[in-house]
């Protein structure tokens, strides 16, 4: 198995950090732009697209900050993050995704980010 590379991406996000939190933390936040279909069970997410399930591991969760999971059928050190950032001055909120991929499906992956972010801020109204 080849070695996955670690990417990250920014993404202005006009949103309450709070209330984008929710969207990022909580099973009916996030099948309203990430999955299809969302479950929790023992800090376990499971994830549904097109009815194929993958399971996540909440591992770290940082209040109206971030989370962080790490997929159940992957490597240990393989995880993906959402995080909130917020600009001091400006107050301007960005979402960073910090996510892990073999390097030639790298554009692939920022591709899938890319329209689930462009789907979440649509439901967000922001």
């Amino acid at each position: 198995m080849s070695e996955k590379k670690k990417f990250t991406i920014e993404y202005e996000i006009k949103s309450s950090p709070r209330i984008l939190f929710s969207f990022l933390s909580e099973p009916n936040g996030l099948s309203q732009w990430f999955a299809d279909e969302v479950s929790i069970r023992d800090h376990v997410y499971t994830f549904t697209w097109d009815d194929e399930s993958q399971k996540a591991k909440l591992c770290s969760v940082k209040e109206n900050k971030s989370v962080r999971f790490k997929w159940l059928d992957d490597d240990a050190q393989y995880y993906f993050e959402m995080e909130i950032m917020q600009d001091e001055l400006t107050n301007d909120v960005a979402l960073a995704i910090t996510d892990f991929a073999v390097e030639d499906t790298i554009t692939e992956r920022k591709q899938i980010w890319d329209n689930s972010i462009d789907y979440l801020i649509s439901v967000l109204g922001a």
